[in-house]
């Protein structure tokens, strides 16, 4: 084998190397639309969803936003023991802090079991309790954070396969229950996407490789 490609095959295990050593970043935000209903009477069109849950890496923590659209409002029921609820790996209740809100709102620690919907691990609703029904409802989109938590950790559903539940009132119907993202297949899971670190690496052994062996060719035809 001739020394110019001896030096390629080197010089392209050197980036490969690179590219396996440094791990893949999560491709943020990850959105998980609402389409599951189970309001007693229906709660809507499914097909455009009732809301969204948008998952955010920050560093290693994550910014969760739950947020309902076509003027649906959370609400207090007999539906569900919180106004949103998930389930997540390897969190305690102490890693969970809750945006300030108008209604004031906390983190709360489960099992909480919904017989149209499973079990899940932890809720956020009013603190002190709202009012029961429409009286006690609001729009105003939940936002929490989780320490020491990655989007991956989120992939743990209840055995219907329910990942999040919000208990809203209908803007559409009225009707008042239970909206969950079920998901068979995940369609929210994060896609891998180089970090910068990885693509200037990977440039920066390109960009070597390229000149080592035009060097090499040129030094050889001379």
């Amino acid at each position: 084998m001739s020394g110019p490609m001896r030096l390629v095959i080197v010089l392209a295990f050197a980036v490969l190397s690179l590219m396996v050593a440094t791990p893949p970043a999560v491709a943020i935000p990850t959105v998980f639309t609402f389409t599951s209903d189970h309001c007693d009477g229906g709660c809507g069109p499914q097909a455009t969803g009732f809301g969204t849950v948008s998952v955010e890496q920050s560093g290693a923590n994550l910014d969760v936003t739950v947020h309902l659209i076509n003027g649906n409002r959370f609400i207090t029921t007999g539906a569900l023991d919180n106004n949103f609820e998930f389930n997540i790996h390897g969190v305690v209740l102490a890693d969970i802090s809750v945006d300030a809100h108008t209604p004031a709102l906390s983190a709360f620690a489960g099992p909480f079991t919904q017989g149209s919907v499973g079990t899940f691990d932890f809720g956020i609703r009013c603190d002190p309790a709202c009012q029961n029904g429409n009286p006690g409802s609001f729009a105003a989109d939940i936002v929490f954070h989780i320490a020491n938590a990655t989007v991956a950790d989120f992939y743990t559903n209840t055995p219907d396969g329910n990942f999040f539940a919000a208990d809203i009132i209908s803007g559409t119907t009225g009707k008042t229950g239970v909206v969950d993202v079920n998901l068979a297949p995940n369609p929210g899971t994060p896609r891998s996407v180089p970090e910068p670190a990885t693509l200037v690496l990977l440039g920066t052994g390109l960009a070597a490789l390229g000149i080592a062996t035009r060097r090499r060719l040129g030094a050889v035809q001379r």
